[in-house]
Parts: structure tokens; C-alpha cells; sequence
């Protein structure tokens, strides 16, 4: 990876639609450079979406949202990739992460209601066959995620008097 492509990856990564151009100048490089870089990253999949944060709680989406530590017997000579595979294709999942510790798979998943979240939960992921245990932990509030910070207090600029 080069250097150029360190500083789009960065760039991007703080702000999705920062304009080429901008960043062609904040690189100190050319336009087509920039241009090019990008989709060599997107062939070689480093780049593989560009999302925007969002504060659902600001809008009248009503959806629940859940993290599962999963407990998996990993396959023999395929590990935990395929089980992960056969998790990450159900489409109320959002991220799979293989982790060290207490449980082998960090599930992250959103469904419209807590009763389709149920469901996925005792329908779909604890049924399958490699799945020896899950636990369950409901998202009451989000405060910061990707480096955003969803509610920022404003700060009192009033000098503080004391006796």
C-alpha cells in the first residue's frame, strides 16, 4: 500500500464525501492520481463501501438492536470461517467479528422489532448446528460509533464564581 493511499483511506474514513478534488489537495497530488488510487483500492476490495453515520434516534425508524456473543464448535479444516460464513449471510446481521476470550463470534444484528429480533435469535442462529451457546445484549443507546459522538453537551461558558 502506498503512502498516497494511506492518506485517501484516512481521508475518507473521517468524512465518506470529502470531494476528490479536496483531496487531490490535501494530498498534494494530482486529480487522476487520486481517481486512480481509489479504484485500485476498490478492485482490490480495501475500499468496499462508503456509509454515513447515522442517528437513527433522530428519526421515527423504529428498529432494535442487539450484540450476541456466540459460542460456535468451529469445522474441522474450515475453523471459524465457516461458520462465520453461514452467520454473516442471514440479513438481520450487520457484522460478524471472530473474537479471543469467553465466546468465539461477536454478533452485531438489527431487526425492525424486538419480537423479528427473537426470532432470528431462537429461529435461526441457535438452531444451527455449530452454534453450542449465545448471549444476548440489547442496545438501549448509542453514544459514539466510528469515532462520532452522537450527542455533544453543549458546554457551559459561564465563568465559575466561588466564595
Amino acid at each position: 500500500m502506498t503512502q498516497l493511499e494511506e492518506q485517501i483511506l484516512d481521508l475518507l474514513h473521517e468524512d465518506c464525501r470529502i470531494p476528490l478534488e479536496k483531496i487531490a489537495v490535501m494530498t498534494g497530488t494530482t486529480l487522476s492520481e487520486v481517481a486512480e488510487a481509489i479504484e485500485g483500492m476498490e478492485k482490490r476490495r480495501i475500499i468496499l463501501r462508503y456509509s454515513p453515520t447515522i442517528n437513527w434516534d433522530r428519526t421515527d425508524r423504529e428498529r432494535v438492536e442487539a450484540m450476541i456473543e456466540v459460542r460456535v464448535m468451529p469445522q474441522r479444516d474450515k475453523g471459524f470461517d465457516a461458520v462465520a460464513s453461514r452467520i454473516y449471510r442471514f440479513d438481520e446481521v450487520k457484522s460478524v467479528y471472530l473474537m479471543s476470550g469467553a465466546y468465539d463470534l461477536l454478533v452485531l444484528v438489527e431487526a425492525p422489532t424486538l419480537k423479528n429480533l427473537a426470532y432470528f435469535v431462537s429461529q435461526k442462529l441457535s438452531t444451527l448446528e455449530m452454534v453450542t451457546g449465545t448471549a444476548t445484549s440489547f442496545v438501549l443507546k448509542r453514544y459514539k460509533e466510528d469515532g462520532v459522538i452522537f450527542e455533544e453537551t453543549e458546554k457551559d461558558a459561564r465563568l465559575v464564581v466561588s466564595p
